[in-house]
């Protein structure tokens, strides 16, 4: 079994750095409405980017292998907050952003499934107490060639 380790470190009252591994680090804080200076990402946030940043890594990573050339990419993501404590996330909703021309929606389609059932260990994680839906689109220049929503 391979261990990760991570350390946190309080900076001033809710402001934290922390690191892992890779021993790059991070700041986290919280909105001054909860007692932080809004100097770094929520750690809520980062779950988000954490997410999105594992789902993207995988897409793009086959999408090379199958030769399929990107100009850009992104991805938006919408998370659903539950009104009461502990406000944890209800729904996480991914929108796949492909920008260049002749991108087959196939590959693009099979990539994504490949990350959500396969790859992305944030979202294996996150899946067993969260819904996460997604959709994609394909923009050809200033056009949107190809849309899907599951």
């Amino acid at each position: 079994m391979r261990i990760k380790k991570a350390v946190l470190e309080q900076i001033k009252g809710t402001s934290f750095a922390g690191k892992s591994d890779t021993n790059h680090w991070i700041t986290m804080d919280n909105s001054a409405e909860f007692g932080g200076n809004s100097a770094g990402s929520s750690p809520k946030e980062l779950i988000l980017l954490g997410l999105a940043g594992c789902t993207a890594t995988d897409v793009i990573t086959i999408l090379k292998k199958k030769r399929v050339d990107i100009n850009d990419f992104k991805i938006n993501v919408t998370a659903e907050v539950a009104e009461e404590h502990p406000k944890v996330f209800t729904k996480i909703h991914l929108e796949y952003l492909f920008f260049g021309e002749n991108i087959p929606s196939k590959d693009v389609e099979r990539a994504i499934e490949l990350s959500r059932t396969k790859y992305c260990s944030v979202t294996k994680m996150l899946e067993k107490t969260v819904e996460i839906t997604h959709s994609f689109k394909i923009i050809d220049r200033e056009n949107i060639l190809e849309e899907k929503e599951s």
